[in-house]
């Protein structure tokens, strides 16, 4: 088949499907080639181009809607209209041929979506209670330096520098505490010298190497070096996806 040209409007198309996955799997590469009716090998060539990191092609990726299938999917979805999640649809549909992301790209390609039960939020995990963010504004307000934030409160510092950018964000502080002593610009591992991150969140560490550098640091940045490490944040395994990509 004759692949489409890659306009602004597919691009970006491309860039909200994948999301900060990193590295890309393979199986949101199929979704994504069904999303936007073309090859996988096109779609794995533009990514690389745009410096994601892709997850090297399988046999089993190798796999496409048939006429039949999409037709019997899109009366599955329409006379369970708001019943099922992707991933449901995708367990359910097929006997589990397809995966979550290729059901998702097929869906969206036949403009089904709004058939389509809304995946539930994951529950996030409060690390700070109420009073400890009453007593870390307080200090705040009253000039405290981060070290002595943290002390008070038991944590760690990468994790107070993250719930400073949190209440920044949220308004309920005016500026981020400062640090009675600050890391030079020699430092070459930001988040090897978090330490354990494992009880952090994608977003805390971000925060946390930001403070540290004086330059922001994505999310996706931080996931694509979890993911390269081998290391676990409290919502996000890296070690997984790096042993996924090795298969």
């Amino acid at each position: 088949m004759s692949v489409p040209k890659w306009t602004d409007e597919r691009t970006l198309a491309l860039i909200k499907f994948v999301g900060d996955e990193s590295p890309v799997t393979q199986d949101t590469v199929a979704g994504a080639a069904e999303f936007l009716e073309t090859s996988t090998r096109s779609i794995s060539s533009k990514l690389r181009k745009m410096e994601y990191d892709v997850e090297k092609a399988g046999a089993h990726n190798q796999r496409a809607f048939t006429d039949a299938q999409a037709a019997t999917l899109e009366a599955f979805v329409t006379d369970n209209s708001g019943l099922y999640t992707y991933a449901q649809i995708a367990k359910n549909f097929e006997g589990g041929f397809f995966n979550p992301k290729q059901i998702q790209g097929k869906i969206l390609s036949m403009e089904l979506t709004e058939h389509v039960a809304p995946a539930p939020k994951p529950e996030s995990v409060r690390t700070y209670t109420p009073e400890e963010e009453a007593t870390f504004i307080e200090m705040t307000e009253a000039g405290a330096f981060m070290e002595e934030i943290a002390e008070a409160l038991g944590k760690p510092m990468n994790s107070a520098r993250g719930k400073a950018l949190s209440l920044l964000r949220l308004e309920q502080i005016t500026e981020i505490p400062k640090q009675k002593e600050t890391k030079g610009s020699t430092r070459r591992d930001p988040l090897a010298d978090l330490g354990d991150v494992s009880g952090m969140t994608v977003e805390e560490i971000a925060a946390a190497i930001t403070e540290v550098k004086g330059s922001e640091q994505s999310v996706r940045g931080v996931k694509t070096m979890l993911t390269r490490r081998g290391l676990v944040a409290s919502d996000w395994d890296g070690a997984g996806r790096k042993e996924k990509a090795n298969k």
